[in-house]
């Protein structure tokens, strides 16, 4: 009998700022880096107000890293050193590997209503590949697929196979999956997860239970206070479990759906040193990529 992934923690997205000034809600970050590797950082840049994100991310750098982009309303214009720009548009991916070193601006436009919802993911990389050459990949709406399974759950396949559908983004060193799973009212849903990889679900709409016994809340919940979570077992908008190991994962509902991000991957187990847009695996390789900066060495793949 598979084995059903139990909830290890519960994390609610807290309010933070980046960038030049961009008002967003962190879901985890530096602290929680054991618990998720190979994954860093998942940022929720969800607004209606454009004074929260107009102001972007202007030109910076990253080594050591991908990060992965996820637009679901609205516009995000984009340019590197690669000689890449356009625009990250409504359902649209981007998947970008810095490597050994790329500089790339971000820039969040809205849609023509001021709302813009997107979500960003860092991942991290090994010390085999954290020197690797940089490459970027866009991926467009009409290029995920979008599967039907039992009970009218659906599912859009970034990264990662869902029956006999593969999603389009491949060859990615970490083995990553992900998701955007919407499970309607009144079902229960169950996908196969790989044993060791790390996985969790971000919830980005409605409300479900994320474990079979409907009881996460078994210990402290972070971001929450009694008076927020009322000691209802289920998990909702703006929070995110992470799984212990198991086969597979179990998501129900009762009188409404739930939509959520659902992300798995290998973990590295290597040493993670970490400041700003740079993670590498010792404080000096830190320190001579900030220097490569500084003095106008950082890029070691194409010109800026």
């Amino acid at each position: 009998m598979p084995t059903i992934r139990n909830i290890r923690k519960v994390l609610k997205a807290k309010p933070t700022m980046e960038g030049a000034g961009v008002r967003l809600h962190r879901v985890f970050g530096f602290s929680e880096v054991p618990m998720f590797d190979p994954f860093l950082l998942l940022d929720d840049f969800r607004s209606d107000k454009p004074a929260d994100y107009l102001k972007g991310f202007p030109w910076h750098p990253h080594r050591g890293i991908e990060t992965i982009t996820y637009v679901l309303k609205g516009d995000v214009e984009h340019g590197d050193s690669m000689g890449n720009k356009g625009v990250i548009s409504s359902g649209d991916v981007q998947w970008m590997t810095a490597g050994s070193g790329i500089i790339h601006q971000e820039m969040p436009k809205g849609d023509p209503a001021g709302a813009m919802e997107g979500f960003q993911l860092w991942a991290n990389l090994p010390k085999s590949q954290k020197m690797m050459a940089p490459r970027y990949r866009g991926v467009e709406s009409r290029d995920i697929p979008e599967v039907a399974r039992p009970g009218g759950v659906s599912i859009k396949i970034i990264a990662g196979r869902v029956g006999e559908v593969t999603g389009p983004v491949r060859d990615v060193v970490t083995e990553p999956e992900y998701l955007d799973v919407t499970v309607p009212a009144g079902t229960t849903f169950t996908h196969p997860t790989r044993r060791g990889h790390t996985v969790f679900a971000y919830v980005i709409g409605g409300k479900g239970y994320f474990c079979k016994e409907k009881k996460p809340f078994s210990h402290e919940v972070e971001g929450l206070n009694y008076f927020d979570m009322q000691w209802e077992p289920f998990v909702s908008n703006g929070m995110l479990v992470l799984f212990e190991d198991g086969d597979e994962i179990m998501v129900s509902t009762e009188g409404e759906p739930v939509r959520f991000l659902l992300v798995s991957g290998r973990p590295i187990g290597e040493p993670v040193a970490w400041y700003g847009p740079i993670v590498m695996n010792t404080e000096e390789e830190l320190r001579v990529a900030f220097e490569e900066y500084r003095n106008g060495t950082f890029i070691k793949s194409g010109e800026q």
